[in-house]
């Protein structure tokens, strides 16, 4: 195989098409690298905080799923978390066995069964709800109202391009 020589009559080549993702400068951290770690910061501090109250986070997310769906399926709050069907199945079930959840048969939909918080699961979850608001407040010191507000909407909107 021979080197291809290029010669000052070649064409240069074309300017590479601007990153929608961010500035091409490699000392600039990637939207998406930033995001990454502060998921991870969020996933720590909340792992941490929820089991004071004897919760995960994956059963925290679908406990605040129940408040705001009405009776989400066990396939719904799988797909919302990012689990798989049968991991949400063991979460809906320990949920339900400590009486955080009832689940209630579908009229119509067969043997299928909605979950749906109990008092005590919404308990729980206003108590889960004051730690997360605290790990908010220390996340959100130096943000003013305006731009949370823009990285709430900006982030929403990320989410939803990239919904399967």
């Amino acid at each position: 195989m021979t080197d291809r020589v290029i010669s000052p009559a070649d064409p240069p080549d074309p300017p590479d098409p601007p990153d929608p993702a961010g500035p091409t400068d490699p000392l600039t951290p990637r939207v998406s690298y930033l995001v990454f770690r502060l998921e991870r910061y969020i996933r720590s501090r909340l792992d941490e905080a929820l089991t004071r109250h004897g919760v995960t986070t994956t059963e925290y997310m679908a406990l605040s799923e129940l408040r705001l769906r009405d009776g989400p399926s066990s396939a719904d709050l799988a797909r919302i978390a990012f689990v798989t069907p049968q991991a949400m199945s063991l979460v809906i079930r320990d949920l339900e066995r400590r009486g955080l959840i009832r689940r209630d048969p579908q009229p119509g939909a067969g043997r299928m069964l909605r979950a749906r918080l109990t008092r005590k699961g919404l308990s729980t979850l206003r108590r889960c709800d004051r730690s997360v608001d605290e790990i908010e407040a220390v996340m959100f010191a130096e943000v003013d109202d305006t731009a949370r507000k823009t990285l709430a909407e900006s982030l929403t909107a990320c989410a939803r391009a990239l919904r399967p």
